[in-house]
């Protein structure tokens, strides 16, 4: 017997997200009919405000729930060194290990030429641009060591360096190549930043 038409658009739909196969799809739909209303009324209210009440922060990209990015208005942080992520997410992971205490810039993804994946020239603008006006005196970059974050990593090191004079480096990371900053612990990110190295041109 085929799936309810519900069911199946519903399973269509959870299989898009990121890890979600479509089996693991299918039992999440069939899960959500037996959600009491409430519970069920509740999740489309979360889901629905994801899209509403998040934004990014117009100077680093983060996400954020009010007006004003925490972090780009706390006057407590060293605003000479501009760490540089993939993601608004890989800024949480800094975050919670509390090594960190500069600022940050999310350049939206990674260069990946088999998937025609790279980063936005107004991104690119936009950091360069930032980089000049607060003089920030030291780029980190910390995108994942991947093939495609050292890519990145690279491609946008040759990019600053034919805008400004400023150091710029690398995390030293100490995990496998082809990790991810999302399963990197404190200690491993602290010991990270502590051990950069320089990029050089």
């Amino acid at each position: 017997m085929d799936n309810l038409k519900s069911i199946e658009r519903a399973t269509d739909s959870l299989s898009t997200l990121p890890s979600i196969g479509r089996k693991s799809a299918e039992r999440i739909a069939y899960s959500l009919l037996d959600l009491g209303e409430d519970s069920f009324n509740e999740l489309i209210e979360s889901i629905t405000a994801l899209r509403k009440e998040i934004h990014e922060c117009p100077i680093c990209g983060n996400l954020i729930d009010d007006e004003g990015c925490p972090i780009c208005g706390d006057e407590e942080r060293d605003r000479k060194v501009l760490m540089v992520v993939s993601y608004p997410k890989d800024i949480l992971s800094f975050e919670k290990s509390k090594q960190y205490h500069g600022v940050y810039q999310v350049i939206k993804g990674v260069i990946n030429p088999v998937k025609g994946e790279e980063i936005a020239p107004e991104v690119i603008k936009h950091l360069i641009t930032r980089i000049k006006e607060e003089k920030i005196e030291e780029v980190i970059f910390a995108t994942s060591p991947t093939v495609e974050g050292e890519l990145t990593a690279s491609y946008l090191a040759s990019k600053l360096k034919e805008e400004v004079d400023i150091k710029i480096s690398r995390l030293a990371y100490g995990l496998q190549m082809g990790g991810n900053l999302d399963y990197v612990d404190a200690l491993t990110l602290g010991k990270a930043l502590e051990g950069r190295t320089n990029i050089k041109g």
